[in-house]
């Protein structure tokens, strides 16, 4: 099953005794007013386009390129979800499930009690980590195609949610972490693995394409409600950071 980011519309009724034509101008410039308002408060684009090619992905090209040997990420998979401490009965939001390489892990790790959303803005992605799945017999995955600044998950929902080489691709970093931060469960963990941009020793491409350094996403992300719980020292190219939802 695919979520969509469909949004219901709010309307407000007025009561008969204020049907004047005054009244009706007075709340018309209002609601005006709050559209406005909620116009200008909106994040603006850090990276505008930078999802742009994942609209209509060739997919068996993605699938080489994330789930090839000479990727960090995944040459130490298992030593990912190992460090990522999933247990059975969670739930998980993969976030950024790309081709579904870590959905597929994941879901058998939370086993039949638990269930992992694939998340992704790319609708040809989600359908097809949702027809791997079904071929694989994994029916605790489901999936959601989300927006550019909200995860589209429901309050209170998960346990954890996870995202790899993802973060340098959220182009409302702040709108999507409130999003993250409002779907987890009180004391539910977030997972950033992302590549490490350090002159000198990071690639051209890293430099040039990754917006943020880690010690930048870490500033965004508590920010945002979160605590940096650990750093793990695991990997070369990305850095692994844990976090866990503080307040409500």
């Amino acid at each position: 099953m695919i979520k969509h980011n469909i949004q219901p519309e709010h309307t407000r009724s007025v009561s008969s005794s204020m049907c004047q034509p005054l009244h009706y101008l007075f709340i018309i410039l209002c609601f005006g007013f709050v559209i406005l308002s909620d116009v200008h408060a909106r994040e603006q684009s850090v990276r505008p386009g930078i999802n742009d090619y994942y609209m209509d992905p060739d997919w068996q090209q993605w699938k080489y390129m994330f789930e090839s040997p000479g990727r960090e990420v995944y040459d130490r998979r298992y030593d990912i979800v190992r460090a990522s401490s999933i247990s059975p009965g969670m739930v998980v939001a993969d976030i950024g499930a790309g081709t579904g390489l870590f959905t597929r892990l994941f879901s058998a790790q939370v086993g039949d009690a638990g269930k992992v959303y694939a998340v992704d803005i790319s609708q040809p992605f989600v359908e097809n980590i949702l027809r791997e799945s079904k071929a694989l017999g994994l029916m605790n995955v489901e999936g959601v195609v989300n927006s550019a600044d909200d995860a589209m998950l429901d309050t209170d929902s998960i346990d954890l949610a996870f995202t790899v080489d993802t973060y340098h691709h959220f182009e409302y970093p702040q709108s999507m972490l409130a999003s993250i931060h409002k779907s987890l469960r009180p004391g539910g963990r977030l997972i950033v693995i992302d590549f490490v941009k350090q002159p000198g020793k990071s690639s051209g491409w890293v430099m040039g394409h990754v917006r943020a350094d880690k010690d930048k996403a870490i500033e965004e992300i508590t920010s945002t409600g979160f605590e940096l719980i650990d750093d793990k020292p695991l990997l070369q190219v990305n850095y692994f950071l844990e976090f866990r939802k503080t307040g409500n």
